[in-house]
């Protein structure tokens, strides 16, 4: 069986994530669940950087910049979400930030539905897991 990709730190943020819906629940904004998150991770010391600006480059020059919500320990891209479902197009995006950073995994976090969704993406396999 394959080794899950930085399993403790994932199920860190995860367990910080939890912890933001079980307080706040569904219906604010992206930028209200992210300075929430920051906050748990910051209490859980857990490091992180915010709005990781992830340049586009093309033939040797800089095209664009993507910017992803969160980046844990130089290690995981965290993409906020407050959307009923998370979908294809959000996947599709986690994999540009990898592909961007050279990183190999994302966390979709959707604080939008009842229950908090969240979905890893893993860029070496080009798949998501649970």
């Amino acid at each position: 069986m394959a080794e899950i990709l930085y399993k403790a730190l994932s199920l860190a943020v995860v367990g910080a994530a939890m912890e933001v819906h079980k307080i706040l629940g569904p219906g604010f904004l992206e930028s209200v669940y992210q300075a929430a998150l920051e906050k748990e991770l910051t209490l859980r010391g857990i490091p992180y950087q915010r709005q990781v600006e992830l340049p586009v480059s093309y033939k040797g020059e800089v095209i664009g910049v993507y910017k992803a919500d969160l980046a844990v320990d130089n290690k995981i891209i965290i993409e906020i979400k407050g959307v009923s479902k998370l979908n294809a197009s959000h996947t599709a995006q986690a994999l540009h930030y990898l592909a961007a950073t050279g990183l190999e995994l994302a966390i979709l976090i959707n604080f939008g539905a009842g229950s908090l969704e969240y979905h890893r993406v893993v860029r070496s396999e080009n798949k998501t897991s649970r």
